[in-house]
């Protein structure tokens, strides 16, 4: 038993090393690195994650905070330095090769942390931006060629855009091929499911678009966000599982009939974000153990490949 155990380790070590060898390609020269730390910052646990992933792997919901770029007047909900440098640490223990950053609240329509990290992470990375409906073209334009491919709209925390912007703001990002991601709460969400069903972009929810977990597929929002997805005007982000769960960590159990039903309605309008670093938490959770946890979800080779890298690929023109 002691060598099955042993040769079992062996195989899993394997696989993750084999895993962020390839991931290492897609990263920056300046932040390659064959050695992973003993800690990891803003995230509990020091194991690598244990999935095999399929090559181009993103992380599509996460967020930079450096502090030479000051915060939004009021703003609510700030983080200490969760720079480029630290997450790449993170990037490398769960051997993802790709990455998503949304401008959070903190910097309100204030995008050059965003962008000043996209210019490091170079082509591994793409852009989420918070603008309002006094954005120019011309700075639509600009955000576009830093590798911006979507909107966000927060309106759960009551941030600086207004549901009144979002069809506007869709008309206008319309040529560029963006999306738009949004976080509303589910009374908003079903008084504008009409608006957002003629939306001429495509829509992200975030945070498995804030269903309740003792509801779930039972709920009238999984109805509304499930005939979106099966119409592939909508995709939902399977990020912050630890946000609604009452059962907690380490395996979220409350969290799962939820994540799997949205996979089964449509796994080709599914992506996943790590939600690193975890602002909304005092307690970080293990960012491996997320990962983990969304590959069993997935089911199989084929879905994890479809949330991990082709779903991400179209959304974010990778």
């Amino acid at each position: 038993m002691r060598a099955l155990h042993t040769r079992r380790d062996f195989l899993r070590r394997s696989g993750a090393t084999a895993a962020a060898l390839g991931a290492a390609a897609y990263l920056p020269a300046a932040f390659a690195a064959d050695s992973l730390p003993a800690a990891y910052p803003h995230s509990s646990g020091d194991q690598r994650a244990s999935a095999r992933l399929p090559e181009g792997a993103c992380d599509c919901h996460m967020h930079i905070y450096d502090e030479r770029f000051p915060w939004a007047p009021g703003a609510r909900l700030t983080h200490a330095p969760a720079t480029v440098a630290m997450y790449l640490q993170i990037r490398r223990r769960l051997g993802t090769a790709r990455n998503v950053v949304v401008t959070p609240s903190a910097y309100g329509t204030d995008n050059r942390c965003t962008l000043d990290a996209l210019s490091q992470l170079g082509a591994s990375a793409r852009g989420v931006a918070v603008v309002d409906d006094g954005v120019s073209d011309e700075e639509l334009a600009r955000l576009d060629r830093a590798g911006v491919k979507g909107l966000r709209f927060n309106l759960a925390l009551g941030s600086v855009t207004t549901v009144a912007m979002i069809e506007p703001l869709a008309r206008r990002v319309a040529h560029l091929g963006w999306h738009l991601q949004i976080n509303m709460s589910n009374g908003d969400l079903l008084a504008n499911r009409d608006m957002l069903s003629r939306l001429p972009v495509p829509v992200v929810f975030d945070h498995f678009a804030r269903i309740p977990l003792q509801d779930g597929a039972s709920h009238p929002v999984f109805d509304v966000v499930t005939g979106l997805m099966r119409d592939r005007r909508a995709s939902v982000k399977l990020s912050g599982a630890y946000l609604a769960s009452r059962s907690g960590a380490p395996s979220y159990a409350d969290v799962a009939p939820l994540a799997r039903a949205l996979i089964d309605a449509a796994p080709a309008q599914v992506v996943w974000g790590s939600d690193w670093p975890h602002p909304t938490e005092q307690h970080k959770p293990d960012d491996a153990r997320l990962l983990d946890l969304m590959a069993a979800w997935a089911g199989s080779d084929e879905r994890l490949k479809a949330i991990l890298v082709d779903n991400p690929a179209r959304l974010y023109h990778f």
